[in-house]
């Protein structure tokens, strides 16, 4: 019913931008997204939350609504900082692929040979660069995630990585990770002598123009215009909490902070708007298939639109029947956050929301059935094309 809701409304546009005002596909698209968006915001009671809608090279939409604390002192608005928490992969994996494109390693490179130290309960030398940013090192899944939540320091976390053995070969299953994917900081650090979050800064946000994108704790709470993190109590209230240090630790997994408008860049850099930044076969490496995630097809949502999932390097990437996403998600305490964009449509979408609601992914679904209901809508209201034999019949 709701697929058949939004059909119409996608057809209903496609109507209506046949009269001299009417808004182009991509503003009605914006349009119908915001008006779902502000709705269910507010029927989640959700603090704060924005969204950017970019069309190539365009930010077409950047909305927003709520507060960045249950004060309600300081409204969300296209700068508010939030973490995004796992979508800092598809960060670590752009710069990662820069780096790879200069030469600085391969990513076929073992692990080992950057670090030294690492080591894993049978043949070390078997991961792979590639493996830790392909969630697929073939080590137990979300490794020592109970000690990232218990703020062990990183440095403890990796010397216990020895006692892991595999679970199959480096390479043949998907083995999401956290701790392990953070290696990425060691082999970059020492292969650069500078350090991950200067990199960061000085390869991607600033080329990017990413004015209000940071990574780390400090650099998050220092600013301003930061949103503050929200969990629900037993009274269905969110309740404003602190931000919680922890997962900083392992910065390329979840360290990144940034606004919708920066968002927006991030997007836009995808799709090939910063050739000079991240040039688009590189893109087109990460968001190559490569190890599959059936286990995604399940998820809620999600499930009515997806045909098939993989994991490429830092970005998920689904098929949604004929149509082709990137996609990632992102949770730590109080925060949620989502990324994804079609290569073949070049649109894209990021939701951040300051509050633990699963409503994210109905906001992110409901924007991809709008997006290609609207592109059916178009083709469906196209005029007929008489076949050159018949014409003058």
């Amino acid at each position: 019913m709701r697929a058949q809701i939004i059909r119409i409304m996608a057809i209903m546009g496609v109507i209506f931008q046949f009269s001299p005002a009417a808004a182009s596909p991509q503003q009605q698209l914006a349009n119908d997204f915001e008006a779902f968006f502000l709705q269910r915001i507010a029927e989640e009671k959700v603090t704060g939350a924005s969204f950017v809608i970019v069309s190539g090279s365009d930010i077409v939409r950047v909305g927003v609504a709520g507060y960045t604390d249950t004060s309600q002192q300081l409204a969300i608005d296209e700068n508010t900082t939030f973490r995004v928490a796992s979508v800092s992969k598809t960060f670590a994996a752009g710069l990662t692929g820069v780096l790879v494109s200069e030469g600085q390693f391969q990513w076929d490179d073992p692990v080992t040979r950057y670090v030294r130290d690492f080591r894993i309960k049978g043949d070390s030398n078997q991961v792979r660069i590639r493996h830790l940013l392909g969630q697929s090192t073939g080590l137990i899944p979300h490794a020592y995630d109970n000690l990232i939540e218990d703020g062990v320091p990183v440095d403890q976390i990796r010397h216990k990585f020895g006692q892991l053995s595999y679970i199959c070969s480096p390479g043949n299953c998907y083995s999401y990770q956290n701790s392990v994917f953070s290696m990425i900081e060691p082999v970059i650090e020492n292969t650069t002598a500078q350090s991950y979050a200067s990199l960061m800064e000085s390869r991607i946000f600033r080329p990017l123009d990413m004015k209000t994108a940071s990574v780390g704790y400090e650099a998050f709470i220092t600013n301003a215009n930061h949103a503050e993190p929200h969990v629900k109590v037993r009274n269905g209230v969110w309740r404003t909490v602190k931000v919680l240090p922890n997962y900083y630790e392992i910065s390329s997994a979840a360290g990144v902070n940034a606004s919708a408008l920066d968002m927006g860049k991030w997007l836009m850099a995808q799709m090939g708007s910063h050739p000079d930044v991240i040039r688009p076969e590189v893109v087109q490496d990460l968001i190559r298939p490569r190890v599959k995630t059936q286990r995604e097809v399940h998820r809620r949502f999600w499930k009515e639109m997806l045909t098939d999932a993989h994991y490429g390097l830092g970005w998920r990437v689904y098929q949604l029947g004929e149509h082709t996403i990137a996609y990632h998600s992102g949770w730590v305490s109080g925060f949620r956050a989502d990324i994804a964009w079609s290569p073949e449509e070049q649109i894209g979408i990021a939701v951040l929301l300051n509050a633990e609601s699963n409503s994210i992914s109905e906001l992110t679904t409901t924007f991809w059935e709008m997006a290609f209901a609207s592109q059916l809508a178009r083709e469906d209201t196209k005029p007929a094309v008489m076949p050159i034999a018949a014409i003058g019949q």
